[in-house]
């Protein structure tokens, strides 16, 4: 551009900042680690680095009197295209500032399923190299369980808290009550490490998770693994990407969380018919069962649903013999606070026949008791002759095994079949 003399030149404000600020192309910001490379051990180069090379200083100042990175070699023209390639190699695999490639730790613990008992054992042992989580360099680690899937507070354990280590021993077993054999098969135990602090939120350090299926029963499994960070939760476009062409999977999913909803925890219990017996001795309740009938004994209930504001509840159950034309086979065992495993060990008798007892539903409802207010229906389960897989299964083992307790675990479920609930 040429200017001739006594005229002003007339720039506007925007080209005057372009000419400032932009004097050449726009040039990819380079990170801070760029201005000083580092060359890694493993390393190699196709041709050796000259002296001159190397007395290269490692930045060189530009046109605009910034600095900006210098490779060796890039100077005196004499590097080749491989050393500059090794070079950022080298300096992407030394770029190790990211949490994502810090060390977790590693965490040692035994499962064993009971088959027998239904009970699921998890043994914490210990855990070596955790991440330092409080300003002394140190943690305040414990450990908990989580069965997936699964949100209530019911399926969450948790060990001691040890202080002021980063290998922490526990040696602590946490058990898991009600877990039948298809819950070994579809649920997954996440086991978490955690940093407790009194004054603010505990910190959560490292994760992981083990699909049930690979415990086999009756025998212990051992589990050395490392801590991993939880999984991200994806944005909606790259779930919409993501999810095309699974059909099949959203509908298996989406049958295995509504099974879940459906679920309201966990009842053992345990029925005995007891046959007329002959012995004119007896006396009191044992005169009454010798006449015949069915024994009702709740032992337990585990994993109930939350139905209160702090999380828990405050259940008990209620036994039916239907049709009850009388209305007097009512039972109902007393009331356990603020809990979501109670131990009820009650048992309730029915006198009846055993040509009677065929046409008879025993049901079964789990109750949340609540004070100035109508209760709440936490789930039941029905057992006879109209009932369906392990139910049917329990009611006629009952039938077979005259005079014998057949205890066994049942899923509660929010409907009962044919079943009007009245509190």
């Amino acid at each position: 551009m040429t200017v001739r003399k006594g005229k002003r030149l007339g720039i506007t404000i925007q080209e005057h900042m372009a000419i400032d600020v932009c004097p050449g192309p726009i040039r990819p910001i380079r990170q801070i680690s760029a201005y000083f490379p580092r060359l890694s051990p493993t390393s190699s180069f196709s041709e050796p680095l000259s002296p001159n090379q190397v007395a290269a200083p490692a930045t060189r100042r530009g046109s605009s009197g910034l600095l900006s990175p210098q490779l060796p070699g890039a100077a005196g023209g004499g590097g080749s295209l491989s050393a500059m390639s090794s070079m950022d190699t080298s300096i992407e695999i030394d770029s190790c500032d990211s949490d994502d490639n810090t060390s977790l730790g590693t965490l040692e613990f035994d499962l064993l399923y009971e088959k027998a008992t239904s009970s699921l054992h998890c043994t914490v042992l210990r855990a070596k190299g955790l991440k330092p989580m409080d300003f002394n360099g140190l943690a305040d680690p414990y450990v908990k369980l989580h069965l997936l899937p699964g949100a209530c507070k019911a399926n969450k354990l948790k060990t001691k808290t040890v202080r002021n280590t980063l290998n922490p021993v526990w040696n602590e077993t946490l058990t898991y009550c009600g877990i039948t054999e298809e819950d070994m098969y579809r649920k997954t135990l996440r086991v978490s490490v955690c940093d407790e602090d009194k004054l603010t939120h505990n910190e959560f350090i490292g994760e992981s998770r083990v699909a049930l299926r690979r415990v086999k029963p009756d025998q212990t499994k051992h589990f050395n693994i490392c801590l991993e960070h939880p999984p991200p939760l994806p944005s909606p476009t790259a779930m919409s990407t993501a999810l095309r062409g699974i059909s099949c999977y959203l509908r298996e999913w989406e049958t295995e969380q509504q099974r879940s909803l459906e679920e309201r925890g966990r009842l053992l219990l345990c029925l005995q018919f007891l046959p007329p017996s002959t012995d004119g001795d007896l006396k009191g309740e044992a005169k009454e069962r010798a006449r015949g009938g069915l024994c009702v004994g709740v032992k337990r209930c585990a994993h109930l649903a939350a139905m209160d504001v702090n999380g828990f509840s405050d259940p008990y159950v209620k036994t039916y013999l239907k049709p009850d034309v009388h209305k007097k086979s009512k039972h109902k065992t007393a009331v356990i606070k603020k809990t979501l495993n109670p131990e009820f060990n009650e048992e309730f008798f029915y006198e009846i026949s055993f040509s009677e007892l065929a046409t008879k539903t025993l049901e079964v409802t789990v109750w949340d008791y609540d004070l100035g207010k109508s209760n709440d229906f936490i789930g039941g389960v029905s057992l006879g002759c109209h009932s369906q897989g392990e139910t049917l299964q329990h009611w006629i083992d009952c039938l077979k095994n005259k005079g014998k307790k057949v205890e066994r675990w049942h899923t509660l479920t929010n409907e009962l079949p044919g079943s009007t609930l009245q509190e």
